[in-house]
Parts: C-alpha cells; sequence; structure tokens
C-alpha cells in the first residue's frame, strides 16, 4: 500500500474578513461541493452549517469546509440532518440572543446570514419558502422549481416576505453561464461594444455528452419528468436564461431600460435515442450492465464508463463516481483501487424488475440499468425558437440609453430591433456541456465555443480571436464565479455599504423578476412542444404568470 495516492486538500483554514457571509449549505451534493470549495479557498466567506441527509455526505463536507480546517469535531448548531430542523434551531437561536442566554463571543452568537440551497429541485421550492421569514440572503441552485406555478409561488412568498422584513434580501439563481468570463466577455462584445451591430440571429447549442446524457437524464436523477422536469429545464434552463440575458435583459443590469421581451417561442423535440426501440437485439432480456451478454462491446456498458473510463483517473474521483458511491473518495484513497472498484460494482448490479413498484423505483437512481430499458423519458433531442419583433423605445431615447443606435444604421430601432434565437439541446456528443455558436449581426459575425470568441467584420474581413479564461472547473468558471459575485452581494449588503438591491444588480446583475421571466420561457418552450403550437409571450404571460400573481393576492 506504500504507493497508494493520499488525499489531500489545499484549502487552509479561512481568515474572515469584515462582514464576509456566513454560509448555511442545504443539500451537500455536487452543486454543495462546487460552491463551498471556491468560497473557502478564495476566503470569500465561511461556510458554517450544513444540512444533509446523509451522514457520509454530511461529514465529508464538514470535514473539507467547516470544522475540519480546524481539526476538531462538528459541534450541534454545525450540522443538520433535515433542513427543518435547522429552521427550528434559528428561530430559537434567536430568542436566545434576545434574551441574553447566548451572549456575543459565544460561538452560536452570529448565526448563519445567507444560504446555498443545493437540494433536488423538487425541494427547491419547500426550502426557500420556508427559509423566506429567517431573511437570509439565498443563492439557489437552478432551476428555481420544477413547475411555473412554483415559480410564481417563489416570487410571491419571497416579495411578501420583503414586505414583512421591511427590507429585501439577496436573492440569486444559480445561471451560472451568466458568470464565466467567456460569457461575461461574449456578451460586452455583442452589447455593449456592438462588434457585429444589430443581432439578426443566434444559434446556441448546448452539447450534453454522449456518458453525460446516460449518466444524469437515463439513469439519474433528472431521468423522469414526474419525478424531476422536463429534460430543457434540468438541463439546459441555463442556456435560456443565457439566450435570454444576451437578448432580452437591458444592456446594463443598472438601466432603467425595460426588457426586450420575446413575441413567440416554438419548440420541437423528444426522446430519440435512450428507448427500448433501439435496444440491441443481443442484449436480450438483460435489464442490467454486469448482467448482460454484450456488456464488454457495449458502449453505453456502466462498467466501462464508471471503473474503466473514469475510475482510471484518480485525481477525478468526485462527480459522477461519487453520484454512484458517494463514499468512493475516501475508499480509493484509504483502502485502495480494488475495494473501490468492488463497491462500484456492487452498486451498479443493482437493479429493479417487472415486480418492483414504480413508487420504489422512482425514488433512486439506477446507474447499472440498460440505457434502452429504463424509465426514463426526458427529452434527449430539442430545438427551441425564440422570436422578437422590433420594440423600439420612444424616440427620445434613442442613442442616449444603454441601447443606444449604432451612429451610421439607418432607422431608429436602438437595439431592439426583431431577430430571433435557435437553442439545440442534444445528447450524442463528444463535448461535454462544451457550449458553441454563432451570433450573426448587421456589421459581423461571431462564432464561440468554450475556449475562445472570433469576432468577424463584414467591413476589414478581418477576424479577431478573443482567448477566454477560466476560473475553476465548474461551467467555464461559471460556478466559482457565481460563488464570488454572490458573496460580494452579501458583504456589501451586511456591512451597509449599499442596500441588498443594489448589491444584487451590481454582483448578480438581476432581480428576482428577471429569475423567474427565464424560467417563463423554458415553460413557455416545454408548453409549444408539448401541445405543437407557437406561444404568444404577451398572451402566455397575463395568463400564466399576471394571472398567477392576482390569485396569490387575493
Amino acid at each position: 500500500m506504500s504507493n497508494m495516492p493520499t488525499l489531500s486538500t489545499d484549502i487552509s483554514v479561512p481568515i474572515p474578513v469584515h462582514h464576509s457571509p456566513r454560509i448555511l449549505t442545504i443539500g451537500a451534493g455536487s452543486q454543495g461541493h462546487a460552491y463551498a470549495e471556491p468560497i473557502t479557498r478564495l476566503h470569500l466567506g465561511q461556510v458554517v452549517a450544513v444540512c444533509e441527509p446523509g451522514p457520509f455526505k454530511r461529514a465529508e463536507f464538514g470535514r473539507k469546509y467547516i470544522w475540519g480546517l480546524s481539526n476538531r469535531s462538528a459541534l450541534p448548531h454545525e450540522e443538520f440532518e433535515d433542513w427543518k430542523d435547522f429552521i427550528k434551531y434559528e428561530f430559537s437561536r434567536r430568542e436566545r440572543v434576545k434574551t441574553g442566554e447566548i451572549k456575543e463571543g459565544d460561538p452560536e452568537f452570529k448565526g448563519v446570514d445567507s444560504v446555498f440551497i443545493t437540494v433536488l429541485d423538487e425541494m427547491h421550492v419547500h426550502v426557500v419558502k420556508a427559509l423566506a421569514p429567517l431573511g437570509l440572503h439565498t443563492m439557489c441552485e437552478k432551476p428555481l422549481a420544477t413547475s411555473l406555478d412554483d415559480c410564481i409561488d417563489i416570487l410571491g412568498t419571497v416579495t411578501r416576505e420583503w414586505e414583512i422584513l421591511g427590507r429585501k434580501t439577496v436573492f440569486g439563481i444559480a445561471h451560472v453561464l451568466r458568470y464565466s468570463p467567456h460569457n461575461v466577455m461574449l456578451r460586452k462584445l455583442v452589447r455593449e461594444e456592438r462588434a457585429v451591430g444589430d443581432v439578426i440571429s443566434v444559434e446556441h447549442t448546448e452539447p450534453i455528452g454522449w456518458w453525460h446524457m446516460a449518466h444524469s437524464f437515463v439513469r439519474g436523477n433528472w431521468r423522469r419528468q414526474d419525478t424531476a422536469a422536463p429534460s430543457l429545464l434540468t438541463k439546459s434552463c441555463h442556456d435560456i436564461d443565457f439566450i435570454m440575458w444576451l437578448l432580452c435583459s437591458p444592456a446594463s443590469a443598472n438601466s432603467a431600460d425595460p426588457p426586450h421581451v420575446p413575441s413567440f417561442i416554438s419548440s420541437t423535440g423528444n426522446l430519440n435515442q435512450f428507448r427500448k426501440a433501439r435496444k440491441p437485439l443481443a442484449a436480450g432480456s438483460a435489464t442490467n450492465c454486469i448482467a448482460c451478454p454484450i456488456e464488454k462491446s457495449c458502449l453505453y456498458s456502466a462498467k466501462s464508463i464508471y471503473i474503466d473510463k473514469l475510475l482510471a483517473d484518480p485525481d477525478n474521483l468526485d462527480w459522477p463516481l461519487k453520484s454512484v458511491a458517494p463514499e468512493i473518495e475516501d475508499l480509493y484513497f484509504n483502502d485502495g483501487k480494488p475495494a473501490a472498484e468492488k463497491k462500484l460494482l456492487e452498486a451498479l448490479a443493482e437493479d429493479y424488475t417487472t415486480e418492483t413498484p414504480d413508487s420504489e423505483i422512482k425514488k433512486r437512481s439506477w446507474y447499472g440499468r440498460c440505457v434502452w430499458d429504463g424509465d426514463n423519458d426526458v427529452c434527449d433531442d430539442q430545438v427551441v425558437t425564440v422570436t422578437w419583433g422590433d420594440d423600439p423605445l420612444p424616440t427620445a431615447k434613442v442613442g442616449n440609453g444603454d441601447n443606444g443606435a449604432l451612429t451610421g444604421e439607418v432607422g431608429a430601432l436602438n437595439g431592439r430591433s426583431a431577430k430571433t434565437a435557435i437553442f439545440h439541446m442534444i445528447a450524442p456528443t463528444e463535448k461535454i456541456c462544451a457550449r458553441r455558436g454563432k451570433i450573426y449581426g448587421t456589421t459581423g459575425e461571431i462564432s464561440y465555443d468554450s475556449d475562445s470568441i472570433s469576432v468577424h467584420s463584414f467591413a476589414t474581413s478581418e477576424t479577431v480571436v478573443h482567448p477566454t479564461k477560466v476560473a475553476g472547473k465548474g461551467h467555464g468558471g461559471g460556478d466559482e464565479s457565481m460563488a464570488e459575485n454572490f458573496c460580494k452581494a452579501v458583504q456589501s449588503a451586511v456591512s451597509g455599504e449599499m442596500e441588498a438591491s443594489a448589491a444584487q444588480r451590481l454582483w448578480l446583475g438581476c432581480e428576482i423578476e428577471e429569475i423567474v421571466r427565464s424560467h417563463v420561457a423554458v415553460f413557455a418552450a416545454e408548453k409549444a412542444r408539448k401541445e405543437r403550437v407557437v406561444i404568444d409571450w404577451q398572451k402566455f404571460w397575463a395568463s400564466e404568470v399576471e394571472a398567477r400573481l392576482q390569485k396569490q393576492t387575493i
């Protein structure tokens, strides 16, 4: 065992910064780690408590970011099995502070001022609404909720609680594509520098990745619409938000200009690849890779993907291996690769039969299940078309606002001209989540992928390539940048440097209404796909959003 690699971390004990956020993380899965790691490493704030029902995941999270940094055991107020237990505790703690039972200097005195919600998507609405009366600054993992009703319910609940509290709080959604250095530069080129003039059309593609689709949306948590949501929401609400941010939102978050909302949305898509009609005949009646006669030759063999491919890299044992076996990293480094492989094989061998109740099947993931013989029903190929009409601002504002007209161009559409965006979500791709696209403008064309942005000028026939930097690993650096911006927004609000709403606009670049608007676009696209219709945005907003908000006030 002397040659066995050792588990190490480069995270040091955080040095508290004045007014730095004191953070509760609810959900110690992969995204909980994705935000806690840079926050701790970069000393952006202090992660001071965790809510997580899984004992191993809760303990591991605490060791990495809370009590483990001081080489001590967890204190009772630092870990909770259930987020509801934390809420009960926090109300009690505040009363004990008021009565003087907890005094300044006591470990419990400061409590928490902000929260990252990284639980399963369908739990978001319950957690957000229950936390709202506490007045914590909140960052919720995307999507905000899994139904339009729940999104509107969150909007109504949060804004009502702000009125009761007498103040706003920072409220963000982890639409991390907005915060990657690549996309920040891309939007600046398009909206602020107008590098290609007025945008005429956008083509944007999310390549999910051949094995990533199988892992998350065929075998994993997001495979069924009745337990999660459509894949356009769970996987690609990032991308719909990116398009809305690029083309709908004002060029500057501080602009008073109204958003240039779409006119129409349409969509087509289906479950094309991962269905029983495509199951290889040679697989016979096998429903699990471990017992399949063609396992060794099958591209989607779970054994091949998780053990032969992913376990072979000891430097990358987190996602997706931890989804299959949360303790995989500890097993690998403490007991060796054979022990880790054995654990994975045990997990992959688990299966269900025709006698297993559906209520049991849908409760969990089945990572060894045949990709052509599962209970998945979400799309693996979908196209969304968003159409905008001309919507110029009054003539008096032309050239004065953030969307000022381009000198020399005919007309006064001031950046709010008709345009089209086409989004394609596709599963069988070499690249994994490495977005790519084209932006066609009146004076040039932009091509982009995850590494660079190329701007071609029609006038000069020259192409300028802008390389982009990546901060951290997740979503082209978006995970780390979003976490950093959220912490800066909270710090600005907690210190009294600015009101929460101003801090949110400065550091997060959007308000809660814009967050909801991006989700509405997703639900409109899904309605269009399922009913085979073209959605009129104004009518949909009036009937599905405004009507719901009015019901909440009755």
